[in-house]
């Protein structure tokens, strides 16, 4: 065998290679002879048919899988002999595969680069530090009454708030249009999921009233047709009802499956889960901060292979939350994200065999705990986890990370800044 390995462009390798018209016919000869004594033919006893005939109804067959192998064989040969690392699977050009001549073909791949993660002594990450107050919990516990809230009729002008029941007809230029009209739908006042003119039109109203309205659809309106338009509605409400909030007692708790432990113990489990929640909002802040400080302060020489792959990916998660399973979204929208993935995967990894950053089981199964237990049945999910290699892969790849992120944050510069629950989660306390 006989092969040349050229540097085409960037990362692309050219490997040329070529096999002996000998060994090729020698894996033929061979592969005639195992099915020979395999072969079911007409006429002839199975293990006796001749070798001729075998070659005859055979013999092209063999020789494109004989081909096939061989070209698999010596290409992965000369990746382990040249010390190649390939990004992916190699793109096969035959050039001779005709039988009783010389076998060449070339095989075009992507090499891993060279990855050189820079000291990380002077890189600046802030980590927040974070306190659960009690007025945090009070908020939690009054948005957590809000989700539980009733509506009861009233005999009074609508008001912020109430919930309105009513029947409507809208015109575009004294038209109907599809869409427009409705009975008995319910608006809560003041909560913007209607159009504000609409909603605005309401306030004041009482049950059995009636009223024509003009409303301004807005220009980003999500239909198009309507995007813009000046409309008028001719609204009826059918009923007001106010808010009504359950009180904050031992009965309130009891909804929530805690038995008697009431609602001092509905706050400590509020407490705890809060607190949970912080910590994972102050590691996921710790973890960006670390790849993105990677990101940038470090080049990396980019295989497309390995970027194509993630553009795909992207794709199919976005299809598959879309709901969709005909047509993969356009390529351009994740052509960044694929990019920052691949290279910060290629950082990540290669501070990890740098540093011999070992995996570590009991990390690796508090983690699955972490996963499960978001789970209606956790211990079913622990068994179906611990059951499936890749996604326990997918949990020893977290923990990976995380170890990495943690040996960067032991070296960098890390300060501290005090920070409240609503902003370190995003959590906006009710009005």
């Amino acid at each position: 065998m006989q092969f040349t390995v050229q540097t085409t462009q960037g990362l692309e390798r050219r490997i040329e290679i070529e096999v002996p018209h000998t060994r090729v016919a020698g894996e033929v000869e061979r592969r005639l002879r195992d099915l020979s004594r395999t072969a079911n033919i007409r006429g002839f006893r199975k293990g006796k048919v001749p070798i001729t005939v075998i070659r005859q109804q055979f013999g092209a067959q063999v020789h494109g899988d004989a081909v096939t192998e061989l070209i698999r064989q010596t290409y992965s040969d000369v990746v382990t002999k040249e010390k190649l690392r390939p990004a992916g699977g190699p793109r096969v050009e035959p050039i001779q595969v005709d039988p009783g001549k010389d076998l060449k073909f070339a095989a075009v791949i992507e090499v891993m680069p060279d990855v050189e993660v820079k000291p990380v002594e002077s890189l600046e990450i802030e980590r927040p530090v974070f306190e659960i107050t009690e007025e945090d919990v009070d908020a939690m516990l009054e948005s957590m009454r809000r989700q539980r809230i009733s509506y009861q009729p009233v005999e009074r002008a609508a008001q912020k708030g109430d919930r309105v029941l009513v029947d409507f007809t809208g015109r575009i230029d004294g038209k109907e249009f599809e869409g427009g009209s409705g009975k008995g739908m319910a608006v809560v006042l003041g909560s913007g999921r209607t159009l504000a003119d609409f909603e605005n039109a309401l306030v004041g109203m009482t049950k059995g009233a009636n009223k024509t309205a003009p409303v301004s659809f807005p220009d980003d309106y999500g239909v198009k047709e309507l995007a813009g338009k000046q409309a008028e509605f001719d609204l009826a409400v059918t009923a007001v009802e106010e808010p009504v909030l359950p009180e904050l007692n031992d009965d309130f708790a009891r909804g929530y499956g805690l038995g008697d432990a009431g609602l001092a113990g509905l706050r400590k489990e509020v407490r705890n889960s809060m607190e949970r929640e912080a910590a994972e909002a102050v590691r996921n802040r710790l973890r960006n901060q670390v790849f993105e400080a990677l990101a940038r302060e470090n080049d990396v020489q980019l295989p497309r292979t390995l970027v194509d792959e993630q553009i795909q990916q992207l794709q199919i998660e976005m299809m598959q939350r879309m709901g969709r399973q005909d047509q993969l979204p356009p390529r351009e929208p994740f052509v960044e994200p694929a990019e920052r993935r691949v290279k910060l995967g290629l950082l990540i990894g290669e501070l990890i065999r740098r540093e011999n950053i070992q995996v570590d089981r009991g990390r690796v199964l508090a983690r699955l705990e972490e996963v499960v237990s978001a789970y209606p049945n956790p211990a079913e999910a622990r068994r179906a986890w611990l059951q499936d290699p890749a996604a326990m892969r997918q949990v020893e790849t977290a923990v990976m990370e995380d170890l990495a992120v943690e040996w960067v944050l032991a070296r960098a510069k890390v300060t501290e800044r005090k920070i409240g629950f609503g902003e370190l989660t995003g959590f906006r306390k009710p009005e």
